[in-house]
């Protein structure tokens, strides 16, 4: 190996040490960015909240696996399950209020928390999930 050879074998290893550094450090700045900006309440929404003007309104996602899904969910809703919302960030709207749920709103969480650090704003997650919404929503259509 020649020394020309191993200068360049050096340099693409130090290059692909340093990029998997870099997009983390890019990924921190920017959950530190939205976690200082964020209100307390930010991203939530109550099933309480949940009228008639919301149902017509907002795209709901279900988080939770698809055999749950298939069991029961909020009618009208999508299934896409909480680790694939990155994955599936298409078929998000943007401009339309777009509220996910699991059962409890913890995976949800995870998932509105992610889709938000990408930068849809318009994602909410359902406090108390689908579990919440069978006893406290407001309106069922």
């Amino acid at each position: 190996m020649t020394l020309k050879h191993l200068l360049l074998a050096t340099t693409v290893a130090l290059g692909l040490h340093a990029a998997p550094a870099l997009a983390q450090d890019a990924a921190i700045d920017a959950m530190s960015e939205y976690m200082m900006f964020s209100d307390y309440e930010a991203g939530i929404i109550l099933p309480q909240q949940l009228d008639q003007t919301v149902f017509e309104t907002a795209l709901f996602v279900d988080t939770r696996d698809a055999g749950q899904f298939e069991e029961g969910t909020i009618p009208g809703a999508v299934n896409i399950e909480w680790r694939e919302v990155l994955d599936r960030i298409d078929e998000i709207p943007e401009g339309r209020m777009t509220i996910l749920f699991c059962n409890t709103g913890s995976l949800s969480a995870q998932a509105a928390f992610a889709l938000r650090v990408a930068g849809r704003s318009n994602v909410l997650v359902m406090q108390s999930g689908y579990t919440g919404w069978q006893q406290d929503a407001a309106y069922k259509p």
